[in-house]
This record gives structure tokens, sequence and C-alpha cells, in this order.
């Protein structure tokens, strides 16, 4: 489930350890066998536009894309709930209290509903039917985030379709479907 991982890797905040292994990233995203060649395009796209960056201004980048942006946070819940919804804060204790159960350390003090963070699991998950059913609740959020972030010509625009796509390209059984192109 590398493709997750990886994903998980490129929408976290920006870090030098990040930049180091840009070779390593376009590497394993040239063996996916769980992306559509357009996927691996996308991912290597995105890698070619951050190399021509300092580490600053990626960081630069990141927080005035998700952070400093509400439309573009990426909290799910932030986008199911009102800000001042009650449903929010139960929701985030039962996925906080899923993640616990399945053995999986929430770290750093993350929200457990922070995009990356819900990739780095699905990362985790043994076959791509799981972990496809598991971002399908995800992939409206992700469709969501990605058009604002096409609106603003972001480069990290792609990589929310990717997510989008990997959450909603099941069949019926729940096996898995290759995108066109």
């Amino acid at each position: 489930m590398k493709l997750y991982k990886i994903l998980s890797l490129l929408l976290e905040y920006p870090t030098s350890e990040l930049c180091a292994h840009w070779d390593d990233l376009r590497d394993e995203i040239l063996l996916l066998d769980n992306a559509v060649e357009k996927e691996k395009q996308s991912l290597l796209d995105f890698i070619c536009w951050a190399e021509r960056h300092v580490l600053t201004k990626l960081q630069e980048t990141y927080v005035r894309t998700f952070d400093l942006t509400p439309d573009n946070a990426l909290y799910l819940t932030h986008h199911l709930f009102e800000e001042q919804d009650r449903d929010r804060g139960p929701t985030l204790v039962e996925l906080s209290e899923f993640f616990q159960s399945e053995g999986f350390a929430i770290e750093g003090g993350e929200l457990p509903d922070y995009l990356p963070l819900v990739l780095e699991y699905v990362s985790t998950l043994e076959d791509e039917r799981g972990a496809r059913l598991f971002l399908k609740d995800s992939s409206r959020v992700a469709g969501v985030i990605a058009a604002n972030l096409e609106s603003q010509d972001s480069p990290y625009a792609p990589l929310l379709r990717i997510v989008e796509n990997h959450g909603r390209l099941t069949d019926v059984a729940g096996c898995q479907l290759r995108a066109a192109g």
C-alpha cells in the first residue's frame, strides 16, 4: 500500500528529511502496482515541482495553502460539520478510539481526521479493497478540497484527486476498478 504512504508524506508539512528523499520517492512511485499511469505521473510532477523550490518556500506554500485557508484544511471533519457542530467532537473521539483499537498510534498530537494521518493508516491495511473502502468516506471531502485547490492552481490538487479517485473507484462488491488513462 505504498501509494497511500507516499500520498501521506507528500501531504504532510514539508521537512528537510522529505526533501532529502525525492529520488527514493520517485523510484517507489515507478514501482507502484495500485496506481494507474496518470496517477504516477501526477506524483512525479508534484515531486518535480517541489524540487524546484527551497524548503522554506515549500513550507510557506504549504502553510498558505492548508493552514491559512480553511476551505483547504486537511482535517476531514472540518468539511463535514459546521464550525460549532456538536457532532464533530464525538466523531473525532470515535475515530481516535478506532485507530487505537486497530493498534495504530497517533503521534505528535495530531487530530485523527488529519488526511495525511488517515492515509498513513490506510497504508497499513493489507489489501487494496479494504483501503479503498476505508477511503470511501474521505473521497467526497478530498474532491471538495481538490476543487478548491484547482481553482487556486495549486500543485497539491492532483494529490487530492488521487485520494478522491481511490475512495470512489469501487464497484458494488468493493472490488477495485481501473481508472481510464
